[in-house]
């Protein structure tokens, strides 16, 4: 018996894993305009939609239908399945998991408690457990522990998207403006939390470099990914450089990805982010 690994379109992942996995996809409403997650929409085509939008764009959870396609070719081929979805406390997307594996056998849930690159690197570890053998149970099982230890920390470069999204008030957002604010903010058990404030690009690396430090510093014998959003990773190598301290001698390559939708909509183009298991 095969085991598949299945994910929602909010997942943000490496090429590599993207040819391995099943997506169910996520809409992207902008307005009236509708657009189906990773198929009609890319990434860079949601920030320059993002960019010139007044209004933020809003998702809609993936459908206990979209999940019972998957399932049906799971159970057809005599496979087995493990799901991981975006946090519960973010999205429908996983209760409609729940919904769709009524009846099937073999198919296995892991709420990721995070989402984009926090799912990532749970999906990383998940194709690790599989490559070493592990059923689709112990793999679940072993995600369900695993998922506990994931940080997503993120510096923002613009207030205008947390403020349009209700993060923050008009008043923040407009004296964060004006002193060149940069806050820092985590995606921890699928909340999003405001961590801290800088003044410049170079002092907010700084914080970021803190606060991955704060939360118990990497353990580098799982997967760790960074992303950045908007059209342009030229914030993202600036950190890179910043933050040697952290990365040389640990890791052989950064890999870094585009942020999808589900974080890209509240931090705005020019974010930079990081998910790592901790120690």
């Amino acid at each position: 018996m095969n085991t598949r690994i299945i994910v929602d379109s909010t997942a943000d992942l490496m090429p590599e894993y993207k040819k391995r996995v099943s997506v169910v996809p996520q809409t992207v409403h902008f307005g009236e305009t509708e657009y189906i997650d990773g198929v009609t929409i890319d990434h860079k085509t949601f920030y320059e939609k993002l960019i010139e939008s007044d209004v933020l764009p809003t998702t809609s959870q993936a459908t206990p239908s979209a999940f019972i396609k998957e399932f049906e070719k799971v159970k057809e081929a005599g496979d087995s399945a493990v799901v991981i979805t975006i946090a519960s406390k973010l999205s429908g997307t996983c209760q409609s998991a729940h919904i769709a594996a009524r009846g099937y056998d073999n198919i296995y849930i892991v709420d990721s408690c995070s989402g984009a690159m926090g799912s990532g690197i749970l999906v990383e570890l998940a194709f690790r457990l599989l490559d070493e053998g592990k059923s689709a149970e112990e793999i679940a099982k072993i995600l369900d522990e695993e998922k506990k230890k994931i940080i997503i920390v993120a510096l923002v470069d613009t207030l205008e998207y947390l403020k349009k999204g209700g993060r923050i008030s008009k008043t923040v957002a407009f004296a964060g403006t004006v002193l060149n604010i940069k806050p820092v903010i985590s995606v921890i058990d699928g909340e999003i939390n405001l961590l801290g404030k800088a003044r410049g690009s170079k002092m907010g690396n700084n914080l970021l470099i803190q606060e991955i430090e704060k939360a118990g510093g990497v353990d580098f014998s799982k997967p760790v990914l960074l992303g950045y959003s908007g059209i342009s990773d030229a914030l993202l190598l600036k950190y890179i450089e910043d933050s040697k301290c952290i990365w040389e001698g640990k890791l052989d390559e950064i890999r870094y990805t585009t942020v999808g939708s589900a974080i890209g909509t509240h931090a705005g183009p020019g974010a930079v982010v990081v998910a790592f298991f901790k120690n």
